[in-house]
C-alpha cells in the first residue's frame, strides 16, 4: 500500500496562532497578524470561536460564532478601516 501526498488545503484561511496580543491567520500563502488593538472583537472570544472561520468568497472571511466579517484589504490595511463600533474590550 502506498500513501499519497496530502492535497492542497480547501480552506483559503487558517488561524495559525493566538497570542495575548492578537491572532495570526494564513490566507493562501500570506501570513497576517491581527492585533486585538485593531480587531478588538476577537479579544474575549474563545479559541473555538476564533478557529471557526470560513471563506465567504474571494478575499471575504466570516467568523460565524462571533458574527464577524472581514475583507482581505481590512486585514492587510486596518488603518484604512478605523473601528467605528464601541466595544467593551
Amino acid at each position: 500500500m502506498s500513501l499519497s501526498k496530502p492535497g492542497k488545503s480547501t480552506s483559503e484561511i487558517v488561524v495559525t496562532d493566538i497570542s495575548p496580543d492578537g491572532l495570526w491567520v494564513l490566507i493562501v500563502d500570506e501570513e497576517h497578524f491581527l492585533p486585538f488593538s485593531n480587531f478588538p472583537w476577537f479579544k474575549k472570544a474563545t479559541v473555538e470561536q476564533i478557529l471557526n472561520v470560513i471563506t465567504e468568497g474571494p478575499g471575504a472571511y466570516h467568523w460565524p460564532d462571533l458574527d464577524i466579517d472581514l475583507g482581505l484589504d481590512s486585514i492587510r490595511n486596518p488603518e484604512k478601516y478605523p473601528n467605528v463600533a464601541k466595544t467593551d474590550v
